[in-house]
């Protein structure tokens, strides 16, 4: 196996998915360019996550697998805030993050390395469970600050289409623009947390989605193809904070002069909308409704919160100079 010209950390966060997460480590295994560090962060399962992560270190290099366990669950935000920290801590250029239950493609690093060299923060094509392209493609309209679906088609013949918006399912971002804007925002627990910091590197450099496959889902959810997109089944806790956290996605851009308060407050009620339709089509049910009205009233209370302020760079961890090595430990 050859090494990648930088330090890519994988950085992983995991909730009760072991048998998703073995698969994942295996996919890693096997990777024809092997990163220089796989950071799990274990959002304090209560399955045998443990054992599997321990299980599948034997399958690496001594010291490159690093089991970052959490007392509590903080959410997919506060995993990959950790996670982005920890990779950082260790010395990473590069941080790719994905969640549980995602395969890698062996080649991916090979597919990012020539965008690497032009861009810093790169999302790469995804594979859905059935193997057909799965549709992320999505950009923020500034106006209504919710990220809308675009064609693939707009990759162009450079085989790239620049975004404003961002998953964590994959998203690859330099160290640099980590210490520019901040870790990511562990406050909003789950939902809008990866588009709003793909949205935040957008205002200082170009975030790109790439005509390269790197991923292929594993988990075989609940769905509706609308054609531009494919819309999923959704869980309470996200029908909760999909409401909420626009009161986050608000305030960020409210800190950088882009909100636009009666463009927002659509978006908002497109965004409910879009939720009831969720319950109505993709579940078939109203029940849920009811998290939707709490979620409005939490992000009314936030919108209030005058304390509130936006993640600070001065708490990423500074660069390690070029000679340090990868701790050992896990």
């Amino acid at each position: 196996m050859k090494s990648a010209p930088e330090k890519i950390a994988i950085a992983i966060v995991t909730f009760n998915r072991s048998t998703y997460l073995k698969e994942l480590l295996a996919s890693a295994a096997a990777m024809d360019t092997p990163p220089f560090a796989i950071v799990i962060v274990d959002n304090a399962s209560t399955d045998d996550t443990q054992s599997v992560i321990a299980a599948a270190t034997g399958d690496f290099p001594d010291g490159m697998v690093i089991n970052h366990r959490l007392e509590t669950n903080t959410g997919g935000s506060g995993g990959f805030s950790e996670g982005t920290k920890v990779a950082l801590e260790l010395g990473a250029d590069w941080v790719w993050l994905m969640d549980d239950d995602v395969e890698i493609l062996p080649d991916a690093l090979e597919q990012f390395a020539p965008w690497m060299e032009r861009f810093r923060v790169i999302h790469g094509r995804r594979y859905d469970f059935d193997g057909t392209p799965f549709y992320w493609q999505a950009k923020f309209n500034q106006f209504l600050g919710v990220p809308l679906p675009y064609s693939g088609k707009q990759f162009g013949r450079e085989g790239f289409a620049v975004t404003n918006s961002g998953t964590f399912e994959g998203m690859l971002i330099h160290a640099d623009i980590v210490r520019e804007i901040g870790l990511p925002d562990p406050r909003f627990f789950i939902s809008w947390d990866d588009a709003t910091y793909a949205w935040i590197a957008a205002q200082h450099t170009k975030v790109v989605y790439v005509d390269a496959y790197v991923l292929k889902r594993k988990r075989e959810q609940v769905q509706v193809n609308l054609g531009i997109r494919h819309l999923n089944d959704g869980s309470p806790l996200f029908r909760f904070h999909v409401i909420r956290n626009r009161a986050y996605v608000g305030k960020y851009f409210r800190e950088y002069g882009e909100l636009n308060r009666l463009g927002f407050g659509l978006g908002t009620a497109l965004t409910l909308a879009k939720e009831v339709f969720r319950l109505v089509v993709v579940q078939h049910t109203l029940k849920g409704f009811g998290d939707l009205v709490r979620g409005f009233r939490a992000n009314r209370a936030l919108w209030r919160d005058k304390t509130w302020r936006p993640m600070d760079p001065a708490d990423v961890p500074a660069a390690l100079p070029r000679t340090t090595d990868l701790p050992h430990g896990g």
